[in-house]
């Protein structure tokens, strides 16, 4: 027996990667391990006192990501009832529908330059937190609004969120360098795990909360005071994201004095053209979210046109994939430890794939729970794996440019897929407009099969 077969794992874990946060020594040998977890739990007070006061600065960063997902979670479950509250003070389909695309369209056009100008920054993390806050205060603000104002309430608010689309857009170039430079590159699985976790059980039970307590008093007030309470998920996230500690980052060359602009935007595009590994990637994951987006707005109709499913079952169908969502994070983590990332990535984009002609195919509301279930499970895994590869695609000294245009790539699948839907939905039939979504996210599935974008790894 080799040394490796007889030697704990935890203690094989920490020989190999004895630099990595989730290898630390000390109360936390190892985040990753559910055994440790297990341990701290029949031990409140060292669970406690790790919360209050990290050993190290990892432990810090690992207790700082996990609460400021918290924070993020609580605002977010309160945020969910914002489109009710627009529909309620009388908003049109319109401005509902300018809430959604808002930050899509805002991105395509400020990503790519928020990723270049946060690459020439050394500090990246205030960026991530105090844009962040900016977002989660509009709900404060939103609040606020029916004490400010008493007619075109719902149009004071939506500018309220179109403001907050420039500070979105930073968040969402910042967040995945933050993340993994947090975790580094062998604990970005566990790490976003956890948080996502974390954040979907706080914005749940958010969510429910808000959702009881808005049957208790009379309408604005109850929608004025929830929101106004989503502030305590704003400063928590503020607080602290603000602590996490990171080295600053290496700068890239500066561009020559005195060139034109187009040469540098030559020059920029001749540079990611040349990393195989990115366009690969962000060529395949580009058709594979058209697929993803095309039918999301066709799914609840189908659910109610064509399943004939009451809002208890749509309830029962939200409440199953958030559900699953929860649980789907942890054992994705650990299945890309046991079969590996490529495994992960095929399998996961193989089931959302197949979830619009699957739904296609189902005449009643029950077959619905199994297929909300295994979509929520699969779309963890996606989540996962496509938040790894693309940090694992880009060089390190321009991590956030690259991560501009693989954002902007998201948002733009984000903003043009669902209106492609809804337009095939209208000429075609709802039908085959769900089977030409699961038609494209089987091309994208194809594309990261045979371009092994798993395999990928920044030059």
């Amino acid at each position: 027996m080799t040394r490796s077969d007889s030697e704990p794992r935890k203690h094989r874990f920490r020989r190999i990667y004895p630099g990595h946060p989730f290898a630390a020594p000390g109360h936390l040998a190892g985040l990753a391990n559910p055994i440790v977890w297990a341990r701290l739990a029949r031990r409140p007070a060292r669970l406690l006192r790790w919360l209050y006061a990290p050993p190290s600065v990892e432990d810090r960063n690992l207790r700082n990501v996990l609460a400021d997902g918290v924070g993020v979670g609580l605002a977010t479950g309160i945020g969910s009832f914002l489109p009710i509250f627009l529909v309620r003070l009388g908003a049109s389909d319109f401005l509902i529908g300018l809430l959604t695309a808002m930050p899509a369209l805002t991105g395509m056009f400020l990503a790519m330059p928020t990723g270049r100008f946060l690459s020439r920054q050394r500090r990246i993390v205030p960026w991530l937190s105090y844009a962040r806050f900016l977002v989660l205060s509009c709900y404060m603000l939103t609040g606020l609004v029916p004490f400010l104002f008493s007619t075109h309430r719902a149009e004071a608010i939506l500018l309220i969120w179109a403001l907050a689309t420039v500070p979105q857009t930073i968040v969402s170039v910042s967040f995945t360098v933050v993340m993994g430079a947090v975790a580094g590159p062998r604990g970005r699985f566990t790490l976003m795990s956890r948080r996502w976790s974390i954040l979907g059980l706080t914005s749940a039970l958010a969510a429910f909360i808000a959702g009881q307590a808005l049957e208790t008093m009379a309408f604005p007030l109850n929608y004025q005071i929830i929101f106004l309470s989503a502030a305590a998920g704003g400063l928590i996230s503020l607080y602290f994201s603000a602590h996490i500690e990171l080295p600053d980052q290496e700068m890239p060359p500066p561009p020559p004095k005195g060139q034109p602009l187009a040469r540098r935007l030559r020059n920029g595009l001749r540079q990611v053209l040349d990393n195989r590994e990115f366009v690969r990637f962000l060529t395949a994951q580009f058709v594979f979210r058209w697929g993803l987006m095309l039918p999301i707005p066709l799914i609840p109709i189908y659910w109610v046109r064509q399943v004939g499913a009451s809002d208890s079952w749509i309830g029962i169908l939200n409440t199953t994939q958030s559900a699953i969502v929860l649980i789907a994070y942890f054992l994705w983590n650990r299945i890309s430890r046991r079969w590996g990332k490529r495994f992960t990535l095929l399998a996961s984009t193989l089931g959302v794939s197949l979830y619009p002609a699957l739904t296609a195919l189902t005449g009643s509301p029950e077959p619905l729970i199994l297929l909300v279930a295994l979509f929520g499970a699969f779309r963890a895994g996606m989540n996962l794996v496509f938040f790894d590869l693309a940090l694992a695609t880009c060089p390190e000294r321009d991590q956030p440019f690259y991560i501009g245009i693989y954002q902007t790539t998201n948002y733009v699948a984000t903003f043009l897929a669902p209106l492609l839907g809804t337009i095939l939905s209208t000429y075609v039939g709802i039908v085959p407009a769900l089977m030409t979504g699961a038609g494209l996210g089987l091309f994208g599935f194809i594309l990261l099969a045979i371009l092994h974008v798993s395999q990928a790894e920044a030059p």
